[in-house]
């Protein structure tokens, strides 16, 4: 078809009778040019699991440098990167919702393209959506026709496929900034506004005052339903996030921040290769925590980075110090999906290593010069590390001259290809008014005679520690473990009603509409992100199947009760469906003597999960199976192994049960 742009698309909710696309916006014609049309040769060969490569034959009679365009007809269906849900799969179970997630590689499902961080391009998008649906993408421009029905969107910038992303529901604004916005469904919509109504604009100006003018207009935020399966991504002028975020004021805070440097880190200036990752996160984790620094103070920002690197060293004693996936330029094989790569190494050891490239410098300002030199240099292009190290020597000649990249220990081609933890670590002793408190708790839990020590510990009240002193507290226990069965005993004794209190998020309006105030009596125990709490509550107290756990493994895998409707609720009667949150909590129940609850929660509540989250579900419930036994696809059957009761649930598979069982290891699971 003549006239239309190689990059539009039309993108319309299925049903039983479709609606025909929109028309595409028009591709302008060279003055008195005939637009000539021919169909093309092509043919769509297996490239991995997760895609498939198109090649399209062009005329012999094209010549070289000759402009033309390729016009590509394909529909969309349940794909990676595109999430159908229900009206009950949303927090106000009112209309039907769609959202896509590109990173790494899964837009190749959404929309043919060069699926690769090196070649950046600029897109215009038209969406058809039924009246009353709201369609957001992320673009510079956007305008809807209410007649039609039709959203028309552009962005102006080259982006790398990734960052094109979309989102359509029952969603409303509200303006918390002079360029920012909230965008949420009704019922958390005032929450998300008071958490946030000045603060992202505090935020903005911090990073502009650091790395130079922010790029991209505007920067607006959409909470998303449970299922979105990861915290946040970077869309540019539309960050994703998910909603069970609102209930800890500092991770919310640390999450948006890291979010808003990708606009500069990741977005602007982005990695040509899957395999060096660290080039955005690692240098996004420097930049939020130079942010939280200048708005916050240096105490809480390496609060934070010590629990972040604790659970970089509690990963590596996982995957071993010779693991490759802890290089920062991480060998991709063929057919390895690069989200794969994505772990702590990628954020942690990319942070460290641009911490020491700024320690170099001798005062962070001069690195924060050379950062926005940087950006201004590279800005919508994509590079190479030895880009950022050539950039850095430049503008450093004097370190050049001595030879700083290749210290002995410390060369700068070590830090990109041992295995093993960082070669340096930041000092945080700025942050020991807030991490030395926590260590001192630890060891009093720990030390001899276990009533002396509980006694002692019980007149300290972390109710009015930071979030993060409390996860990093629970991290500790948990690096402990096993704990004697006592300690576990006196713990569940001295902290089971704060922990409980976990599933109780604060009504919203109990907090003024300004900048989250961090002060250590505004995050209590209560305050944590409970589903992760949860976690580790769950792996610290599971040897000693501590009771009062599983009422809120309950809560968080899908309280029996109905949803909560109003602000108060925020996400508490939301089942939880967060692949990050839900996949830990299944894997922990499986591994023990809660083999027997894991399936009955999951039989109260899979109708009510995203597919691809309750296929990787059935997987890990097929694992905690004896071999050979296959779950009863009818109710009240015997399906459980030997390990479990009996009369648990059995598993239904799909929306309606199966004439006859089938075995959880048979089912594709492929996300």
């Amino acid at each position: 078809a003549a006239g239309e742009p190689p990059c539009a698309f039309a993108f319309a909710a299925p049903g039983p009778s479709p609606a025909p696309p929109p028309p595409l916006p028009a591709f302008p014609e060279a003055p008195g040019a005939e637009p000539a049309c021919c169909p093309l040769a092509f043919r769509v060969d297996p490239f991995t699991d997760y895609g498939s490569s198109l090649t399209v034959t062009l005329p012999p009679e094209l010549q070289a440098h000759q402009p033309f365009q390729v016009i590509l007809r394909y529909t969309s269906t349940d794909a990676p990167a595109i999430w159908w849900l229900d009206p009950e799969l949303t927090y106000g179970s009112a209309k039907p919702f769609v959202f896509t997630q590109g990173h790494s590689v899964c837009n190749r499902s959404f929309f043919p393209c060069f699926d690769t961080p090196a070649v950046k391009c600029t897109y215009s998008a038209v969406v058809k959506a039924p009246s009353g649906v709201q369609v957001l993408m992320s673009a510079t421009q956007s305008t809807y026709v209410e007649e039609e029905g039709v959203y028309r969107f552009h962005m102006e910038h080259p982006v790398p496929a990734y960052l094109v992303a979309l989102v359509a529901g029952d969603l409303q604004p509200a303006d918390i900034g002079p360029r920012s916005r909230v965008w949420a469904e009704p019922c958390l919509l005032p929450t998300a506004t008071s958490k946030l109504s000045g603060a992202v604009e505090q935020w903005l100006s911090a990073a502009e005052r650091l790395y130079g003018p922010y790029l991209w207009g505007r920067y607006d935020i959409v909470f998303l339903p449970p299922s979105f399966p990861i915290v946040a991504m970077e869309n540019p002028c539309l960050t994703f996030i998910i909603s069970s975020i609102l209930e800890s004021d500092e991770f919310l805070i640390i999450d948006v921040i890291h979010e808003v440097a990708h606009s500069w880190f990741g977005n602007a200036v982005t990695n040509a290769t899957w395999e060096e990752m660290w080039l955005s996160e690692g240098l996004a984790t420097y930049a939020q925590r130079r942010i939280t620094t200048e708005t916050y103070g240096a105490a809480f920002t390496c609060l934070e980075t010590a629990f972040r690197l604790d659970a970089l060293h509690r990963q590596m004693k996982v995957l071993g110090e010779d693991s490759p996936v802890s290089k920062l330029q991480v060998k991709l094989e063929p057919g390895v999906n690069p989200s794969h790569l994505m772990n702590l190494f990628t954020y942690e050891k990319g942070y460290c290593f641009v911490y020491y490239l700024s320690q170099l410098c001798g005062d962070p300002q001069r690195f924060d010069s050379f950062l926005q030199a940087y950006v201004e240099k590279y800005k919508f292009t994509s590079v190479v590390a030895q880009d950022l190290l050539d950039s850095f020597l430049t503008f450093f000649p004097e370190l050049k001259e001595q030879s700083v990249d290749c210290r002995a220990g410390l060369e700068f081609e070590r830090w990109l290809n041992a295995t093993g933890p960082p070669l340096a670590e930041p000092d945080l002793s700025q942050g020991s008014s807030l991490t030395r408190p926590v260590e001192a708790l630890f060891q009093l839990w720990t030390a001899e005679p276990l009533d002396q020590a509980a006694a002692c510990a019980s007149t300290i009240d972390i109710s009015k520690w930071r979030t993060f002193q409390t996860a990093l507290f629970l991290d500790r226990l948990l690096d402990g473990s096993p704990l004697p069965q006592e300690v576990v005993m006196s713990l569940s004794k001295c902290y089971s009603s704060l922990l409980d209190s976990m599933n109780d998020p604060r009504p919203a309006g109990a907090r003024p509409p300004h900048s989250p105030d961090l002060s250590p009596g505004n995050a209590p125990l209560a305050r944590a992100p409970w589903r992760w709490g949860l976690h580790r509550g769950l792996q610290w107290w599971r040897q000693g199947q501590w009771g009062p756990c599983c009422g809120s493994v309950t809560a968080a895998l899908g309280p029996a009760g109905g949803r909560g409707r109003g602000a108060a609720s925020v996400t508490s009667g939301c089942p939880q469906m967060s692949r990050m949150y839900t996949i830990p909590l299944y894997e922990d129940l499986c591994t023990g003597a809660l083999k027997s609850f894991a399936l009955e929660v999951f039989y109260q509540t899979q109708g009510r999960l995203h597919p691809n989250l309750r296929r990787t579900i059935q997987q890990i419930l097929s694992q905690g199976l004896g071999p050979g036994t296959e779950p009863s696809v009818e109710q009240g059957g015997a399906g459980a192994d030997s390990e479990a009761d009996t009369d648990a649930p059995a598993l239904l598979l799909g929306d309606e049960a199966p004439s006859s069982a089938i075995s959880l290891r048979d089912v594709n699971v492929s996300a």
